[in-house]
């Protein structure tokens, strides 16, 4: 068994772990995320808090383990909202080229010149502050979804054109197929590996973006745990010193997007 290999099934057993954690944390913790015990707080890893608590109270791991569900849930949901919008605008602009492919590709520039994240700020500034965690949480993610689709639709563009004069098109349009026909059963199906890439990638980048926002106040909202958030008590430098087990977050997040990105299959192995 070749090294990537080995790496790659070890990256999918760690994300495995870390899902399941994620999935079944009410069965895993003896306690909500949101419950203080306001005799311990800070205090450190014990038989009862692992991670120890935290300013109020709470344990830092059931408020992990719930933190994971939120960023490996709706990541991928983002991931796929942004890869079905890319994929839809960069195989029409492939495929009618013309008026149509110069607008799509000019407004795709228009996106990828402006800063994802200051756009991402500028947007979510722009709702109530009191915004309820639940809303906070779709209202983060809707927002990923919908403004990171540009670099993909680039890639998904440049196989569409590719595959706007193969003999299959040539033969459905013979054949009288209307455009949207052509697009969904015959375009749609032969970018499926390039989609699945793009949807692959799209999943870390869109877990460090949220971890961004959720440190800046601006992302998901106490009390929902979310990998962002538990990161915004780090800009403590006396209180990492004294309290070591709070990096706990950060090595999480690293770890699962360095796993994400060990375990991407290859191209080939996609298609």
């Amino acid at each position: 068994m070749s090294g990537s290999r080995i790496f790659r099934l070890a990256s999918i057993a760690i994300l495995s772990v870390v899902f399941v954690l994620g999935m079944f944390a009410g069965l895993i913790s003896h306690s909500s995320y949101a419950t203080q015990f306001r005799e311990l707080p800070n205090s450190p890893p014990s038989a009862a808090h692992l991670l120890g608590t935290d300013s109020l109270g709470r344990d830092l791991f059931t408020r992990l383990i719930y933190g994971s569900r939120v960023s490996l849930l709706l990541a991928p949901a983002a991931a796929l909202i942004s890869t079905l919008i890319a994929s839809v605008l960069g195989s029409l602009a492939g495929l009618a080229g013309g008026w149509t492919e110069r607008v799509i590709l000019a407004l795709a520039d228009l996106y990828l010149s402006l800063p994802l994240l200051f756009v991402l700020l500028a947007l979510r500034a722009l709702l109530p502050i009191d915004i309820s965690p639940a809303l906070s949480v779709l209202a983060t993610f809707a927002l990923l979804g919908a403004l990171g689709w540009p670099a993909s639709l680039r890639v998904v563009w440049a196989t569409a054109r590719a595959l706007r004069d193969s003999d299959l098109l040539l033969l459905a349009r013979a054949t009288g197929s209307r455009r949207w026909r052509i697009l969904l059963l015959h375009v749609l199906p032969n970018l499926r590996p390039v989609m699945l890439a793009q949807f692959c990638v799209s999943i870390p980048m869109f877990i460090l973006a949220e971890a961004t926002l959720s440190m800046l106040g601006l992302g998901v909202m106490e009390p929902m745990p979310s990998w962002g958030n538990l990161l915004r008590g780090l800009e403590d430098f006396s209180t990492i010193a004294a309290n070591p087990w709070r990096l706990a977050p950060f090595a999480l997040l690293v770890t699962v997007v360095i796993c994400f990105q060990l375990s991407l299959p290859a191209q080939e192995e996609i298609a």
